[in-house]
């Protein structure tokens, strides 16, 4: 992901972008760890699908670390950028980065690396296409 500053969010749009509410709260009041992993997951499994042109499944996340806490009324957005593809596996870097509803600084919250396999219709491994050469727009 290409960013202008460590400290600043990926230049690129996020694949998620999402109101943290207070359902997804514990009972402290602090967003669950879960909620945030599974907009992750969304955003890798948005990549991934658009990448492999069709069904493509988590198998794997790794490398999960938490930076800071995200509250009730952040603006969570996700960033997802496909890193590398195998014969039938993509693995996608994910960044989580809230902004306080009425601030303008966004802070990374989490990242993580997330692999997903291609599957067909029969729910078997399918191939995917090889990564775009510099340049290329990803198919």
């Amino acid at each position: 992901m290409k960013k202008p500053l460590d400290d600043q969010p990926p230049v690129e749009a996020p694949a998620v972008r999402v109101v943290a509410m207070p359902a997804d709260t514990n009972p402290y009041g602090d967003i669950f760890g879960g909620w945030l992993m599974s907009m992750m997951d969304s955003a890798a499994g948005s990549v991934a699908s658009r990448h492999s042109h069709g069904r493509a499944v988590t198998i794997a996340m790794e490398g999960m670390t938490f930076h800071r806490p995200v509250f009730v009324g952040d603006e969570v957005s996700v960033y997802a950028t496909l890193l590398s593809t195998g014969r039938t596996s993509m693995k996608i870097a994910v960044e989580a980065w809230r902004r306080a509803r009425h601030d303008e600084s966004s802070y990374k919250v989490t990242e993580a690396t997330f692999i997903f396999v291609a599957v067909g219709e029969d729910r078997q491994p399918r191939r995917v296409p090889p990564m775009p050469v510099d340049g290329e727009v990803a198919a």
